[in-house]
């Protein structure tokens, strides 16, 4: 089925598409790289909140592009400490997001109200309620928006998808997912910070507090920093693998446009795993390590009344084998392959069809790991309605995690 089409801008064949990018840590690293190879693409413009960050960004477009900078074809790459600064240029078609997640929603709405097209890595949001909001302001503007969930290009997942929903293993009756537990409330110490850094900036909404260098490790650095592990930035695992293993569950599933209706904690909700979430259909997703008494969850389990997939980066079994060897012509639903994660987001900007991980999906999986670690955090069975994006019957302590409190400046802003 061919996806919707957006009447927004389009392109002809010959034009670049001009790329700022949002973010320059060690994710978007990657991700310049790429683009920086694409010759579909142009990079024009970075942003980043630390000095030594931005000016090696800025220094690697320079360098891809010398030639033309030095033949006075292309300019040279700007580089700004203030995202708004980058938004504001007319000649900028799409943006790159790649901060920490509590800094995704407010750059991504400024985005596309200022009629940029967005890439912006996963987990999509810090709160249920940003992914509500993301979702109308994309469908207003009509954005093309990808969620940097990039398992969804994966063939290994794709396939195993298709099995699923071509019923090899039966009714589908269990989902396992094998990722970390929640975040937790930041503690950690005061450390001095050399010149370089706006901490202040890095904070954004979240609140005040001393700098720590394992939120943001100072220059240019080739690891993930934890900030993804304390509950001001993120979700913790709960989210980080979630926006992985939890969103193709979901595929699997068939719930792209839906979601769990109960959420329900493990006896022990400190343990940080056995959050089960069930679905309108039956079927239920199990946030944990084992899917049989010494079973081990590799990646994602799929359990059917007759028989069973995993499925994980690179690789795919099931039991009996003969299922994942299912000749093509028997395989009744057939998705989408995907020509590369960033490269369908590029074509999709001139097509303006929506992408594979299109911002709905995106939000729909994030909600999945907000929902799981509310259950953890609170200990409390919830009932959600997924179409009207509301809690039911909730206590006010559930309630109070549907969004957060912002500081200073830093408000979502209107769309």
């Amino acid at each position: 089925m061919a996806r919707p089409v957006s009447a927004a801008t389009s392109y002809r064949a010959n034009d670049k598409i001009r790329l700022g990018f949002i973010g320059t840590g060690k994710m978007a690293t990657g991700h310049l790289g790429h683009f920086l190879g694409d010759k579909e693409t142009e990079v024009v413009a970075v942003c980043d909140v630390d000095t030594k960050r931005r000016e090696n960004a800025k220094n690697t477009v320079d360098k891809k592009y010398a030639e033309p900078i030095k033949s006075g074809s292309s300019k040279a790459c700007a580089a700004y400490i203030d995202f708004r600064e980058l938004l504001a240029r007319k000649d900028i078609d799409a943006v790159v997001i790649a901060t920490p997640d509590h800094w995704h929603t407010i750059p991504a709405i400024e985005a596309i109200k200022a009629g940029k097209d967005v890439y912006c890595e996963k987990p999509l949001t810090l709160t249920i309620g940003e992914a509500k909001l993301l979702i109308d302001a994309v469908r207003k503007y009509e954005c093309i928006f990808q969620v940097g969930s990039q398992q969804r290009s994966g063939a290994e997942f794709r396939a195993a998808v298709e099995l699923v929903r071509s019923g090899r293993i039966g009714k589908l009756k269990e989902v396992y997912a094998n990722i970390g537990g929640p975040s937790k409330p930041c503690d950690l110490p005061e450390e001095s910070m050399e010149p370089g850094l706006d901490w202040d900036r890095w904070l954004g909404p979240a609140p005040k507090r001393p700098y720590s260098s394992v939120l943001s490790p100072r220059g240019v650095h080739n690891h993930f920093p934890d900030w993804r592990q304390y509950r001001e930035y993120s979700g913790g695992m709960m989210t980080d693998w979630g926006a992985h293993h939890f969103d193709i569950a979901q595929w699997g599933i068939g719930a792209d446009n839906s979601g769990p209706v109960e959420i329900i904690p493990p006896a022990n909700p400190a343990s940080g795993k056995g959050v089960r979430f069930v679905y309108a259909n039956g079927v239920q997703l199990i946030h944990g390590e084992e899917y049989a008494p010494g079973k081990k969850v590799d990646g994602v389990v799929f359990v059917g009344s007759d028989g069973i997939i995993q499925v994980n980066r690179g690789k795919k079994s099931s039991l009996p084998e003969a299922i994942i060897k299912t000749p093509d012509a028997e395989v009744s639903v057939k998705l989408f392959k995907s020509p590369g994660h960033q490269r369908d987001w590029v074509n999709c900007i001139r097509t303006r069809k929506r992408p594979l991980c299109d911002v709905e999906i995106g939000a729909r999986s994030v909600t999945v790991c907000h929902l799981g670690n509310i259950a953890y955090w609170t200990g409390q069975k919830i009932q959600w309605d997924p179409q009207a994006w509301k809690f039911v019957n909730a206590s006010k302590e559930v309630e109070g995690w549907y969004d957060r409190e912002r500081r200073g400046e830093w408000q979502l802003p209107t769309i």
